[in-house]
């Protein structure tokens, strides 16, 4: 028997299209960010040591770590509360954080248009989407949660 308790914690961390928001980089609550902080804090103010280190210990990756910093900069700043909160801050032009509330389904497999053309995605995300909402059909939203909650989303 499913838990409605269960399901309303698999759909908070879920967005409709059935990409796991709770693993998102976006994510305010993610462990990308967490991890991206406590980096920062780690590193503090290793910004003179990489520029040293680029002729001190002879290495010149070091010349790398102005753009790494952006991006760790960038993972530890991200505020979304995923799909269903906020309408995902990730991405803008998605077209399934309206439609999915039009149409009334908890996801995307559950629309009798699915699979649509109405996303927005890249190629290479429509082919998750669907193979996503795929399996969740066949397994169940429970079971598909408990498959993928302690796997990367990337």
């Amino acid at each position: 028997m499913i838990n409605m308790n269960s399901i309303e914690k698999i759909k908070k961390a879920l967005g409709p299209c059935g990409l796991n928001c709770e693993k998102c980089f976006a994510n305010a609550d993610g462990g990308i960010k967490y991890h991206s902080r406590k980096l920062q804090e780690l590193l503090g103010n290793f910004d003179i040591y990489a520029e040293r280190f680029i002729t001190l210990i002879d290495e010149p990756k070091f010349k790398n770590y102005p753009a790494f910093k952006i991006m760790l900069d960038y993972f530890s700043e991200t505020n979304c509360r995923g799909c269903r909160d906020e309408c995902c801050k990730l991405f803008k032009d998605c077209g399934v954080k309206e439609c999915y509330k039009e149409k009334g389904a908890d996801f995307c497999f559950q629309c009798d248009e699915f699979p649509c053309d109405k996303t927005n995605f890249d190629d290479h995300l429509r082919k998750r989407w669907i193979e996503i909402n795929q399996r969740i059909k066949e397994i169940g939203i429970e079971n598909y949660y408990y498959e993928i909650k302690e796997k990367p989303r990337y």
